[in-house]
């Protein structure tokens, strides 16, 4: 399943207020001093969430060191802030310290329980930890939030989540509802014609890889199952056509150096 910036930011910088002045009255020699303006506090929160957006950034472009400087000081400025502690959860995960990233993702949606993007990634963590059964019920709290905008990102990794147990029948039921709640997404267009590949179901398998095409970039992947598909319909022409591009457009990928490609070519 959601969830890495290179050019340099500004230092955030807390504003305090100033100290107390010295007015002089001219009609008299006394100088009176005015009582002392009140000391404004630092917005921590604010602090929290600039610091929390910083991180977001810095992860987005795989930046992780300073990502997690980001979200420790806005931790530090506000220990209860939901979003900086899902974001340490990512990095935690992508650390592969899955004890502290479960800590972080628990605390985060006690804090927010009904925020579907952390729901959804911490599904993505627990399928990556073999949680199946639990990550099934994190992408579905997800997918059926009222406040997520995009829900079928939620049942597309539920899908590819469901296709790791195996589960081929349900992965397609959530494929189908990503698609139906986005008709024009590619991930789980490419899923299907992978999906229908998988079950021998060529026909449908191209109809989908053709959606696909219309809507989504060429990738290697894409083009590798586009080969497998028109290889398995006979069709060696198109098979050796996506082979060449394959070769051509991804060369140091592994699908280039695949047995299908040379035997396509």
């Amino acid at each position: 399943m959601r969830a890495a910036l290179s050019h340099p930011i500004a230092a955030l910088v807390l504003a305090v207020g100033a100290c107390g002045c010295v007015t002089v009255n001219s009609t008299s020699p006394m100088i009176e001093k005015s009582e002392p303006a009140p000391r404004s506090e630092p917005n921590l929160q604010e602090a929290a969430r600039l610091n929390t957006d910083l991180g977001n950034n810095y992860a987005r472009t795989g930046n992780l060191e300073v990502a997690f400087d980001k979200f420790q000081r806005a931790l530090s400025q506000d220990a209860n802030y939901a979003p900086a502690h899902a974001g340490m959860a990512l990095v935690y995960s992508q650390r592969r310290e899955t004890e502290k990233a479960q800590q972080h993702y628990e605390r985060a949606l006690q804090l927010q329980p009904n925020d579907p993007i952390t729901r959804n990634n911490y599904g993505v963590f627990l399928c990556g930890q073999q949680r199946y059964k639990d990550a099934d019920k994190a992408f579905l709290r997800a997918a059926t939030s009222s406040n997520y905008r995009e829900p079928d990102r939620a049942y597309t990794n539920a899908g590819v989540c469901a296709r790791r147990v195996p589960d081929l029948e349900k992965a397609e039921g959530y494929f189908r509802e990503a698609l139906r709640l986005r008709p024009e997404s590619p991930e789980p267009l490419q899923q299907m014609a992978s999906l229908c590949l998988e079950r021998k179901d060529y026909p449908r398998a191209k109809a989908f890889l053709q959606r696909y095409e219309k809507v989504g970039p060429a990738t290697a992947a894409t083009l590798w199952l586009g080969a497998k598909i028109e290889f398995a319909l006979g069709d060696e022409n198109a098979a050796a056509e996506y082979a060449r591009r394959l070769r051509s457009e991804f060369p140091d990928s592994e699908e280039s150096l695949s047995t299908l490609g040379q035997s396509a070519s």
